[in-house]
């Protein structure tokens, strides 16, 4: 009976010290302090809004995001766009023409491709499942846009681009961004977005929280094995026999 409630004690702080772990995971700075959004074209669930990744190539902004998570898709890598697939959410990562060391990152919700991207364009971009999903039961319409940087050729079919407004900025995609400058997307996993400890597949480089077993010499242990109750037998001297406390 003993060693049940030191056992039921010790699940109980085990509870209580994840519960404490899951409680002080504090989200990482806003996004727009390192990456200004520059444009939005938004009606209800139809959402594209752009960001800009200054001094930075489309390869590189697209490996910060995959290091610290891990897309569902990513398209091949190129100098010129890149697409970067998370849940219901397309990163579009395009070169600026008219700035060509900036990247510019378009976050277009599920609903805003399938009603306005040409799904001809983006075969060479996603798998033909994803296609498939996007447009079959639209009946493949879509529209001709092709991502930002071309929006006064292949206009978007429905809205159309404007600065941000200041509630923009408040409901905009809920990205984060750690100390070191790298793009994340919260909860993503995690997972997003902020920041959630239970990431897709977090990078080996992360540390992780780790709950071990008592190890030899140890005290203390939450998983230790119970202290048995009684003790070992002593000895004593004088009449040369050999014999157990509490025994005459």
């Amino acid at each position: 009976m003993k060693r049940r409630s030191l056992l039921s004690i010790k699940i109980i702080l085990v509870l209580s010290f994840l519960v404490s772990l899951l409680s002080g995971c504090g989200a990482p700075p806003d996004v727009k302090a390192s990456y200004p959004l520059e444009s939005v074209n938004r009606d209800g669930n139809l959402t594209s809004y752009v960001y800009r990744a200054a001094d930075k190539s489309v390869p590189v902004v697209a490996a910060d995001l995959s290091e610290e998570n891990k897309p569902d898709q990513i398209s091949p890598e190129s100098n010129e766009r890149m697409f970067l697939v998370y849940g219901n959410e397309y990163y579009h990562l395009q070169q600026d023409p008219e700035k060509p060391e900036d990247t510019l990152i378009e976050i277009d919700s599920k609903e805003y491709v399938q009603r306005n991207y040409d799904s001809n364009f983006l075969q060479g971009y996603l798998t033909a499942v994803l296609i498939s999903d996007l447009f079959d039961s639209l009946g493949r319409s879509g529209g001709g846009y092709r991502g930002y940087t071309s929006k006064d050729v292949y206009k978007p079919k429905e809205g159309n681009y404007r600065k941000p407004t200041d509630n923009d900025k408040k409901v905009a995609p809920p990205l984060t961004v750690d100390r070191s400058g790298k793009i994340s997307r919260r909860g993503q996993g995690t997972v997003g977005s902020g920041g959630n400890i239970f990431k897709k597949e977090p990078s080996d480089k992360q540390s992780r929280g780790t709950i071990k077993r008592g190890e030899s010499g140890g005290d203390g242990g939450l998983f230790d094995s119970p202290k048995k109750s009684y003790k070992k037998p002593k000895t004593r001297s004088g009449s040369g026999r050999i014999g157990r406390r509490g025994r005459r």
